[in-house]
């Protein structure tokens, strides 16, 4: 790719993540898997995220003691920082790769921002009970050391896997 194309295509993205940041609203997952905005915003895989995220912050509340209505059995994997980041990226359809996007995220649930609506709140269907006020109580007993180390891991994690490769490269 010519230095122009890719000047230009460079442009073309920052006008694009300035438009959705000063425009102050957020995409929804329905509008990020359109192609428009699927150029603009790389696909980023949250599967597995929320380990490296308690490995980089292991003082964090595991919260994973909910049964799977499926199962029948304690699903394990289904954690505190996994419903998150869910809530983060799905619920409110905000972008993983910004600091003030997961604080406000994290206002939501200490109650300083945006009321939090159960009917809506990741793994509601798949466990026997909504975790949705024992994840609040959790986040708000995080101290703040707690809070910025997860925010911070959650940047770092969801900004190496976005510059990773996602076209196959050539030999």
């Amino acid at each position: 790719m010519s230095k122009q194309k890719r000047v230009r295509r460079w442009l073309s993205v920052m006008v694009a993540i300035a438009l959705c940041t000063i425009g102050g609203f957020t995409i929804t997952e329905h509008q990020a898997n359109s192609p428009a905005i699927a150029q603009v915003i790389p696909r980023v895989r949250p599967d597995g995220v929320w380990q490296q995220i308690y490995q980089r912050v292991p003082t964090l509340p595991l919260e994973n003691q909910y049964v799977s209505k499926e199962t029948k059995k304690v699903a394990t994997d289904n954690t505190l920082v996994g419903r998150f980041i869910r809530y983060h990226l799905y619920s409110k359809g905000r972008l993983p790769f910004y600091r003030l996007d997961w604080k406000i995220s994290l206002a939501d649930y200490l109650g300083v921002n945006e009321r939090m609506d159960e009917t809506d709140y990741p793994s509601r269907d798949t466990l026997n009970q909504n975790p949705m006020e024992a994840d609040i109580v959790a986040i708000r007993g995080l101290t703040r050391a707690q809070r910025d180390a997860l925010v911070q891991a959650l940047v770092d994690a969801f900004t190496a896997s976005s510059s990773t490769p996602t076209t196959p490269t050539q030999p």
